[in-house]
């Protein structure tokens, strides 16, 4: 019998004056893990980008949830991109995007 493969998605906010475009984020973030887990490490993740939206400066990323910690660990390492200042910060975690919609809504309201 097949197991389920565990998935998580991550709310993720861009802190930059800078513009970026998906895939240079998406690049930044495969080079991250790699550098600090290697090539196997990084195939382990499951990395996939699912919604980005330029304007209000969110990314939503799908990893495999035993590389929760490395995936988290590679975000906060990232100080640049293409020499463009950058801070990535991980909003909120949820195993589904319906609860991760949810969960990122209720913070705008209380900020």
């Amino acid at each position: 019998m097949l197991k389920k493969v565990k998935r998580r998605y991550l709310a993720v906010e861009i802190d930059s004056t800078e513009t970026f475009d998906s895939r240079e984020l998406m690049e930044a973030l495969w080079k991250a893990v790699e550098k600090l887990y290697g090539e196997y490490g990084a195939s382990k993740t499951g990395l996939n980008l699912i919604a980005y939206d330029p304007d209000k400066k969110h990314l939503i990323i799908r990893v495999m949830c035993s590389a929760l910690d490395m995936v988290r660990a590679a975000v906060a390492s990232i100080t640049k991109i293409n020499d463009k200042p950058i801070a990535l910060h991980v909003l909120t975690i949820s195993g589904t995007l319906k609860a991760l919609h949810n969960k990122t809504e209720k913070q705008h309201q209380q900020h």
